[in-house]
């Protein structure tokens, strides 16, 4: 019995297997990068990571470990509690892309108090506005006035955890109101979200060396972590531009009346890389050249958005933040090329006169933001003016190049706290 049918069955299995075999050899697969993939890494309201004070610009666009001022809730307010000062204003006009309009600008207020002498209380609001933008169907139709607007408001609690370190933890919410909604039955709408900061920051006590006494400064912060926002119900979510900033510093105190403080710190955006995608088609060749000829060959499967290299950006924004870390196509060479790094210098004289410059730097496959900048600073009684200016080092203009920016603080309770 077993002889009769163990035959067949055999016979019927291997002429399966080389049908098969015969038919996978048919297949071939076709896949085509897609030439318009860009290296940079995009967000929504990118905005946020303006520098809107002008210290903070005439150093290279840093504020993360520079010494404490009326803006620095933009950068780390971790800092408010080493502020001599019991409380402070700052408030600063940008414009933007003033080569171009004048109706782009960017505006930012800030207020901190010092509850005491271990914690601090702080809060900003920032706005950026596009202008006026006139909507037309067609070149006879009159059109109607737009004026797409962002803006930030956020609050911020800090706490003195050693004599020389604090942290600080802020709250933010954002409206992003720039989607058109005049279309007919359109579901375009200002987008909304909410974000919160972690923030750390160390400064020593004043130490003597050999021709001058020294202090130290370090800081870091996690900016922005908050979940993905979109303008219409189908339209694509787009992620924060939450940004991880480390940064230290040193001050040169060769007297009562001079100082040089020096500071570098570097920045990521803790945002998945977009991946090398293209067209993947896996048909029939059954002229066998080898390539699909639409018409000639069996079309078996097409997929426009075939990831080639690198990791799907379709992911919540807590996994975007630890797969930023190595989700790029070039592996850890193109991660390190995703760093920004600024050097900055200010020399102050009397705490009356300041005179900044710096340098900031991006990967030219990231952006290729490059720039100098130079500001001052002037103090007078209770009033800080700051202005700098900002020179472009690279073939990318800059939208804030040959901009001149002031702003100024208002510090109130000179003198309260005596932190050195």
């Amino acid at each position: 019995m077993n002889t009769k049918f163990n035959k067949p069955i055999s016979l019927s299995l291997l002429l399966a297997i080389v049908s098969m075999t015969f038919s996978y050899s048919q297949n071939s697969v076709e896949i085509t990068p897609n030439p318009n993939d860009s290296r940079v890494i995009t967000t929504g309201v990118p905005f946020m990571l303006i520098a809107p004070d002008a210290r903070a610009a005439g150093m290279g666009d840093m504020g993360v470990a520079t010494s404490v001022d009326g803006f620095s809730q933009q950068w780390n307010p971790s800092k408010y509690v080493f502020s001599e000062a019991k409380s402070g204003l700052g408030l600063s006009y940008t414009p933007y892309l003033s080569r171009l309009v004048n109706d782009i600008s960017i505006g930012y207020a800030s207020y901190f108090n010092r509850l005491n002498e271990q914690s601090a209380v702080s809060a900003s609001f920032k706005y950026f506005s596009l202008g006026e933008i006139r909507l037309t169907q067609n070149e006879t139709d009159e059109g109607i006035d737009v004026k797409p607007n962002e803006f930030t408001f956020d609050v911020a609690y800090t706490l003195r955890l050693a004599d020389q370190f604090a942290m600080s933890v802020a709250l933010r919410y954002l409206r992003s109101d720039l989607a058109i909604d005049q279309v007919p039955n359109s579901t375009a709408r200002a987008a909304n979200s909410f974000g919160a900061d972690i923030t750390g920051y160390y400064q020593s006590e004043e130490e003597a060396y050999n021709d001058f006494n020294g202090r130290w400064r370090a800081g870091f912060a996690i900016q922005n972590l908050g979940p993905k926002f979109k303008y219409d119900d189908g339209g694509q979510e787009n992620f924060q531009p939450t940004n991880l900033r480390l940064g230290g510093g040193f001050d040169f105190i060769f007297d009562q009346y001079n100082k040089l403080a020096v500071t570098a710190e570097v920045a990521k955006l803790l945002v998945p890389t977009p991946p090398i995608t293209g067209t993947r088609i896996e048909y029939q060749d059954d002229n066998n050249n080898g390539v699909y000829d639409e018409g000639d060959d069996t079309l078996i499967s097409e997929d426009n958005n075939y990831i080639i290299e690198g990791q799907s950006t379709d992911v919540g924004f807590l996994s975007g933040v630890f797969q930023s870390f190595g989700d790029a196509p070039g592996g850890f060479n193109e991660e390190l090329k995703e760093f920004t790094w600024a050097l900055g210098a200010e020399y102050s004289y009397q705490d009356s006169f300041a005179f900044r410059a710096g340098y900031f730097n991006e990967s030219e496959e990231k952006g290729a933001r490059k720039f100098f900048a130079l500001g001052a600073g002037f103090k007078y009684t209770t009033i800080n003016v700051d202005l700098s200016y900002l020179f472009s080092a690279s073939k990318v203009q800059s939208p804030l190049e040959n901009t001149l920016r002031f702003s100024l603080t208002f510090n109130f309770g000179d003198g309260t706290y005596q932190e050195f």
